[in-house]
């Protein structure tokens, strides 16, 4: 639904701070964020690493995306130097022999963009016929927010008088694989034409724009209640703020869908402990509602099945956008580190690791190492599927080593679905992440004392350390952080089914 507004008187139009397409953004998301974006961005939860991590990248595919276009110009003046970057623009789009412009700074209605590559296009004879939109993203497909942002641009570079002859999204096109050499950037990337569909969205982006200007004139933000769309297309960095006086059992803390706890939230409900008998429930939203401690009558059965020596393993991969080894695509996952506790039959534990550190390939050496450690006897527990699925992918590749590898899936012992079948403590709020379940069972085993806390930072941090980082004292940090991660999530396994085991007992 589109809002409309009554028109500003133009003393309320110079009090209104500019917009931005990522304000544009947020206000579509939720008026009470971009509220908080202008006014109080400090109330916003920092970015995590793995978002940081995600952000960077997108910086690296914009980079690289411009060698797509020969001989463009960049428009350096800093998003900060408006009236520098404007001026750039100017007089780049006045000089008819630049035929691309990079991050070309453009204003109308109020709104300040930052275009990716706006391509001259030129008419029959050499004339100007008018510019060619390109939004970069470092996404595998289009999404319905990359419309709006285009929709937005369009909006805005008409406005300030362009001919805009197409609208195009240029993403990463992961059905390439590289060969060696260079990057053939014309594979890497897709480029797909939405000008029709960006039309048509274009029609509501005025009215949307009144509407955001109208709501910053208020003395303070609007009193919207946190729901679903905080996490659509994003999760809003405001949520920890919006949310920090709803109670401890709060219904929107109800794992699974969102859609449940708005429906019950429109009844009236406030807290979990509301909802009424006979709600349709899944399984652990049931066991959250009830929030006691439950052991299965199996539990003990389960553990039993291990076979020892027990192998606790865990992998790290990589995900690059642009592929560097011969046979990968973009955002294959790569497996670069490994650990492995191993646990004896008398009680004994032994920890291997492996940490790849040149930037190379990373597979062979990883996988014979793996199986080195791992050898032929005992289960290989895990806390998800995804090291079946890496093995599986080790295997394709290498096929010197498939059957070795091929034999390792067969011993695969899952102590997730276990866990999440025969046992459920409050602490876990729904979760059965490892980063949940650890704390709740084995509170002198976190993540929170370590340089290192989550996959995404410690994919992030891999890349820094390899691709990135030249001083020598700064890479053995990394590798330190990176090994003490990886060893922490292997140790857990082994005290989650010691913990388990004692608790089979007391129960």
């Amino acid at each position: 639904m589109v809002e409309k507004t009554t028109e500003l008187t133009q003393g309320e139009v110079q009090k209104i701070p500019r917009l931005s397409k990522s304000k544009y953004i947020s206000g579509l998301q939720c008026h009470k964020r971009l509220y908080l974006d202008i006014y109080q961005p400090y109330l916003a939860t920092p970015p995590d690493a793995g978002t940081r991590a995600i952000l960077d990248m997108g910086t690296e595919v914009g980079e690289l995306a411009r060698r797509r276009f020969a001989d463009g110009r960049l428009v350096t003046a800093g998003y900060r130097q408006t009236e520098t970057a404007l001026a750039q623009t100017a007089e780049l789009m006045a000089d008819e022999s630049v035929p691309t412009i990079y991050e070309a700074a453009i204003m109308a209605d109020g709104v300040l963009i930052r275009v990716d590559i706006l391509e001259r296009v030129r008419a029959e004879g050499g004339a100007p016929a008018g510019w060619r939109l390109i939004e970069v993203k470092s996404s595998t497909k289009v999404k319905d927010v990359h419309l709006d942002d285009l929709a937005l641009q369009r909006y805005v570079l008409a406005g300030a008088g362009l001919n805009i002859v197409s609208c195009h999204l240029m993403r990463i096109n992961t059905a390439y694989t590289y060969v060696g050499g260079e990057v053939d950037l014309n594979e890497l990337f897709a480029i797909e034409e939405l000008s029709s569909i960006v039309l048509e969205r274009q029609v509501t982006v005025p009215d949307r724009i009144a509407a955001m200007k109208t709501m910053l004139l208020a003395p303070v933000a609007p009193g919207i209640d946190p729901d679903r769309h905080c996490f659509t297309p994003y999760e809003c960095p405001f949520w920890a703020y919006c949310t920090s006086q709803k109670p401890a059992r709060w219904i929107f803390h109800l794992p699974g869908a969102k859609q449940i706890a708005s429906q019950l939230a429109g009844q009236g409900v406030v807290t979990i402990d509301e909802i009424p008998e006979g709600t349709k429930l899944s399984a652990v939203q049931r066991k959250v509602k009830e929030n006691v401690e439950w052991v299965s009558e199996k539990l003990d059965a389960a553990l039993k099945t291990v076979r020892h020596p027990v192998h606790h393993l865990d992998f790290e991969t990589v995900m690059l956008a642009v592929p560097r080894f011969v046979g990968t695509r973009p955002y294959q996952a790569l497996p670069v580190q490994w650990s492995n506790h191993i646990e004896q039959d008398s009680g004994e534990l032994v920890h291997h690791e492996f940490l790849y550190t040149d930037g190379t390939d990373p597979r062979k050496s990883l996988a014979e190492s793996l199986l080195d450690s791992l050898g032929s006897k005992g289960s290989i527990c895990v806390y998800s599927p995804y090291e079946k699925s890496v093995i599986e992918q080790l295997a394709e590749f290498l096929p010197e080593l498939r059957p070795a590898l091929k034999a390792l899936v067969k011993r695969i012992w899952d102590l997730h679905p276990i866990i999440k079948e025969h046992y459920y403590h409050p602490e876990f709020g729904g979760s059965y992440s490892l980063k949940e379940v650890l704390p709740a069972l084995v509170p002198s085993l976190r993540y929170d004392d370590l340089t290192i806390r989550e996959g995404g930072q410690a994919a992030s941090e891999y890349y820094k350390m390899v691709f990135v980082e030249t001083d020598w004292i700064e890479r053995a940090k990394i590798q330190e952080a990176l090994l003490a991660y990886c060893k922490r999530d292997t140790l857990a396994m082994v005290e989650l089914r010691r913990v388990l085991g004692e608790k089979v007992k007391a129960w």
